[in-house]
């Protein structure tokens, strides 16, 4: 291990992937992330345990206390205290929770309530979709156009290698709709409608769409139905609230996903670029193909610690709130390889992303420039 990296030429350059490593270097950079993985593995425990059930005690108690509070919403500290708790609720329980308790994150615990097998988030979109869209297809085939839907969302050009059409046009505009409803375009993005009677059957959809309704129904009937009638004649208040903290949800997992995997430095792949990928060409992927945020604890928390997001695409079911122990490791073995590790704030990330989205909304193909 420690040869293959002497061997490598001083004051190296990165250029686009790996071109500069050789094969046995590739090898041993997938070395050294295999045994931090099973350091890491090797060591959980209980303060593992107590981490995530803390996390559940304050996002259980945020939800009773923010829906308490907008029961009195027609007072407006009320209203803003309850929107905030509830807000935090949905947040931590689809960032933090649901969204690495599905990825198999807290199996280990042998705890009902983590399992992923049967976890069901507070979101419109059904758990096996979910998992079989972003656990599979996404973390698999992670950026390689044509395979990884999450690649534009069958809606938008995010990618150089994507053919552009016309309505690309308009993704500037309709972006910011798609981060408003973000959790009706998670829960429609399994459908794949471009693909219904081109290899998909309308049966198969049907039946998508048949779980999509009947959890979506739960979600519609529990926020903006049961707990506003509840409220009796503090209805409006509590539907705004609820309304409110959906919306804020929605714009801060859009923000937080696009960030991880949007920003101009993230490199995307062609099916033949991949071809025979090797496990250790596997990481190599999904460093390329992901961006970090920086920020203090509570914000990773908030992110579901999605802010190392080429942590979670190394290592996905490993504990999430490990992720930031082993970053500064992870940055510095991508050094000494001489790889590109993308990290920045949340405002210069997002500027990047916003700048990739209007940049690929005009005609054009720049993969050549992005390859010099």
């Amino acid at each position: 291990m420690n040869a293959a990296v002497n061997a490598m030429p001083q004051n190296i350059t990165p250029k686009r992937g790996w071109r500069h490593l050789s094969a046995e270097q590739v090898e041993a950079f997938g070395a050294e992330l295999d045994a931090l993985r099973k350091e890491v593995m090797a060591d959980l425990g209980e303060r593992d345990a107590r981490y995530i059930r803390r996390i559940l005690k304050t996002q259980r108690y945020s939800e009773v206390a923010g829906r308490a509070l907008l029961f009195a919403g027609f007072l407006p500290p009320a209203w803003i205290a309850g929107t905030a708790l509830l807000s935090l609720s949905k947040i931590l329980e689809n960032m933090e929770i649901g969204h690495n308790v599905m990825h198999g994150q807290w199996d280990w615990l042998k705890d009902p309530a983590l399992n992923s097998m049967t976890y069901d988030w507070d979101n419109t979109c059904p758990g096996d979709q979910w998992k079989h869209s972003h656990n599979y297809m996404h973390h698999t085939f992670t950026n390689i156009v044509g395979k990884d839907r999450d690649v534009g969302y069958g809606i938008m050009r995010l990618s150089d290698d994507q053919p552009w059409k016309p309505q690309y046009l308009f993704q500037p505009a309709y972006n910011w709709i798609l981060a408003a409803f973000f959790q009706w375009g998670v829960a429609l993005h399994d459908v794949e409608f471009e693909r219904i009677g081109r290899g998909k059957s309308f049966a198969e959809a049907r039946k998508q769409l048949s779980g999509i309704w009947k959890k979506a129904r739960k979600q519609v009937f529990k926020d903006y139905l049961l707990f506003p009638a509840l409220a009796g004649p503090g209805f409006v208040f509590t539907l705004a609230g609820n309304v409110t903290a959906n919306l804020i949800r929605n714009l801060w997992a859009y923000a937080v996903i696009f960030c991880g995997h949007f920003t101009e430095g993230v490199e995307m792949f062609s099916e033949e670029e991949v071809e025979g990928e090797t496990r250790s060409e596997w990481y190599l992927r999904q460093l390329l193909g992901s961006s970090n945020l920086e920020g203090g604890r509570a914000f990773h928390i908030l992110t579901g610690h999605l802010s190392h997001q080429i942590e979670h695409h190394l290592f996905p079911d490993m504990p999430a709130h490990r992720y930031a122990e082993i970053g500064p490791r992870v940055q510095e073995i991508c050094k000494r390889y001489g790889l590109q590790y993308n990290t920045g704030s949340l405002p210069r990330q997002f500027g990047t992303v916003l700048k990739r989205i209007h940049r690929l909304a005009l005609p054009g193909r720049r993969r050549a420039a992005a390859t010099a």
